[in-house]
């Protein structure tokens, strides 16, 4: 499951994507993840959850404060108290349906590059850091992924309420 990012946003985020991230490797869209893995065969409660909770969040800002090195790639962080509360809202009431990667601390990110050597990740964060501009944006909604062994599809799109 990720973040609906407005338009801009991610059309920025994602354009960086496209020029580092291996092509080989790049199979789906700049994104923030919330969780990983959900069971599918609790998706009708999923829905349930994210339709009920959605309509009772309204869009919120974000910041892409700063770049982040990985070691192998490079990230743009995310901040937003906003995401965090909902991350922590859906963590708890999914607790036991939650896998080990999951239930670690939650550090929102955008990966721009990934699975690369350390030393071209570096290069990368250097120097991009030396231009970096922060950026604003908006988290718009929730998207539930169906996950294929590579490319992602699109389950269902949750708008928060307008």
């Amino acid at each position: 499951m990720t973040l609906k990012l407005d338009q801009t946003t991610f059309e920025r985020a994602n354009t960086l994507r496209q020029q580092h991230f291996p092509p080989e490797r790049n199979v789906v869209p700049a994104h923030v993840i919330l969780f990983h893995q959900l069971p599918g065969d609790r998706e009708s409660a999923i829905f349930h959850s994210l339709e009920t909770l959605c309509a009772q969040t309204e869009p919120f800002p974000i910041s892409l404060p700063s770049l982040q090195f990985l070691g192998n790639g490079v990230a743009i962080s995310v901040h937003s108290p906003a995401l965090m509360q909902l991350h922590k809202t859906l963590a708890t009431t999914w607790d036991e349906w939650l896998i080990p990667q999951d239930r670690q601390g939650y550090r929102p990110h955008i990966t721009i590059q990934n699975k690369v050597k350390p030393e071209t990740a570096r290069q990368l964060y250097e120097e991009l850091d030396a231009q970096w501009q922060p950026m604003t944006g908006r988290g718009e909604g929730l998207l539930l992924w169906h996950y294929h062994k590579g490319p992602w599809e699109l389950a269902k799109e949750f708008c928060f309420a307008q």
